[in-house]
């Protein structure tokens, strides 16, 4: 067996249809789309890309169900609200759709769409998905604190040349690389 053939560790195994997992896309190229993209998206509709608008604006549609007095009296939430008061469909809710959608698509022709959760020998399904949520929760306060998500601070502050993105990315990266030791271990 060659190491693409063996199931990731903590995979639900299928003995019955064999998996075909095909290579991934040259990051090259995939770098090049994605540039193409956030330039068709400042030309097209102004803005570049992130997501964490998307998942903003879904909050405040939420929260106008549930409580329509405090969404209004918010200046957070009421700025993803129409002029009738009402929740607008901001565009990044339809490109965190995309996003997911494609996604779906991809890992589907790529061979790689099976319901998993990768993880390493050293730590249980229960603990990935505690440190999955727990660093996807830290990263979207620090998107809130930082006025935008990873993607929006790197693909679109970035091409801007904006300081605060440059500064923010770095900062990213640094921590990653700070805690990557901890959390090897459980890795190997």
């Amino acid at each position: 067996m060659t190491a693409i053939d063996l199931p990731a560790a903590g995979a639900l195994k299928s003995a019955a249809v064999p998996r075909v997992v095909r290579g991934y896309s040259n990051p090259y190229l995939a770098g090049i789309g994605l540039g193409l993209v956030l330039l068709a998206a400042f030309v097209l509709v102004g803005r570049g890309l992130g997501a964490s608008g998307a998942f903003a604006s879904a909050a405040a549609t939420v929260s106008t169900v549930i409580a329509p007095d405090a969404t209004h009296n918010n200046a957070y939430f009421a700025r993803y609200l129409g002029v009738d008061g009402k929740p607008t469909v901001d565009w990044l809710v339809i490109e965190l759709t995309g996003v997911i959608i494609g996604g779906l698509v991809s890992a589907s022709l790529a061979g790689r769409l099976h319901a998993t959760i990768e993880r390493g020998p050293r730590i249980t399904d229960r603990a990935r998905l505690v440190f999955a949520f727990a660093g996807g929760a830290i990263m979207g306060v620090g998107a809130m604190l930082a006025r935008g998500c990873t993607s929006g601070q790197a693909l679109t502050g970035g091409a801007l040349l904006s300081v605060g993105s440059w500064l923010f990315m770095i900062a990213a990266f640094a921590a990653a690389y700070a805690v990557a030791p901890f959390l090897k271990r459980a890795w190997l």
